[in-house]
């Protein structure tokens, strides 16, 4: 009998351990087929006349660097208005009590049910010189000309914010659940104002909810298309509407493959730059 089980004791571990790599094969070849192979394909583009040339182009050319800066400059706005409106939101979110939390919760989740090119039409009825919100301004005598909120960084900006708010908000609010009360009960005992117990203890508590949000929010800006090309009206270029007039007007497939690369390798730096810079501490 001890003969026996010690000649099924390899052949159990085997399938202990090999029956999960087989349930991830599926999921292993859809990535390869829809994820990698395009990726490869995309890279060898821009390489396909045998140059570095677009590379080249992308990277000294006056004019594709300040659009590649201005990309960098917008996610990093974006980043910083959705972590200044959701953190007090998703610190709302994480101390109301059931069932008032859930409904916030559902209120969070309502953009994602609208198609965002649908809601970036509406903001472009909402912000327009004759939209919405300059009516109401100028005939309550706000002011006495319409604002310039569209066709410009800040109509991109109100857009990019407004998808990409809850990004923010479910980082934060997953980290801030986990917070103990009683800390800050008991910095209050120990005589700490608020704000002390807010910088001090609070925090760096839900730091990691922060640096997720901000990285996820910041990426996603990286790469945007729609909103930009939209409410910027042509004014407002960033790198993915660079990326989708190079194929739509040029054909120029090496030079766009090889923004695309630039891109993807921008994104890839400034998550790695900032898992470094934090030590890695971004889990939510």
């Amino acid at each position: 009998m001890t003969a026996v089980a010690a000649a099924h004791g390899p052949a159990r571990r085997l399938r202990a351990h090999g029956l999960p790599l087989v349930f991830t094969i599926p999921a292993l070849l859809f990535l390869l087929v829809l994820f990698a192979w395009p990726v490869l394909r995309l890279m060898s583009l821009s390489v396909e006349g045998g140059t570095l040339a677009p590379y080249e182009k992308a990277l000294t050319d006056g004019l594709y660097v300040q659009v590649l800066l201005n990309t960098a400059i917008i996610a990093a706005y974006c980043s910083a208005i959705c972590l200044v409106l959701g953190y007090p939101v998703a610190y709302l979110l994480a101390n109301l009590r059931e069932p008032w939390a859930t409904v916030g919760i559902a209120f969070v989740l309502l953009p994602f049910w609208t198609s965002i090119l649908v809601r970036t039409y509406a903001w472009m009825v909402l912000l327009g010189r004759n939209g919405i919100i300059n009516r109401f301004l100028l005939e309550t005598g706000i002011i006495a000309t319409p604002l310039p909120l569209l066709n410009n960084m800040t109509g991109v900006l109100i857009g990019m914010v407004h998808v990409l708010l809850p990004y923010m908000v479910f980082p934060l609010y997953a980290v801030m659940r986990r917070v103990d009360p009683g800390l800050m009960a008991a910095a209050e005992g120990l005589g700490a104002p608020g704000w002390q117990i807010f910088r001090r203890v609070y925090l760096p508590l839900t730091l990691p909810g922060v640096l997720a949000g901000v990285t996820l929010v910041y990426i996603l800006s990286i790469g945007f298309f729609i909103t930009p090309a939209l409410l910027g009206g042509g004014k407002v270029i960033m790198i993915a509407v660079l990326i989708e007039s190079q194929v739509r007007q040029f054909l120029a497939w090496d030079f766009a493959a090889a923004l695309s690369v630039v891109l993807l390798a921008t994104t890839l730096l400034v998550y790695f730059g900032l898992k470094r810079l934090f030590r890695g501490d971004m889990q939510w």
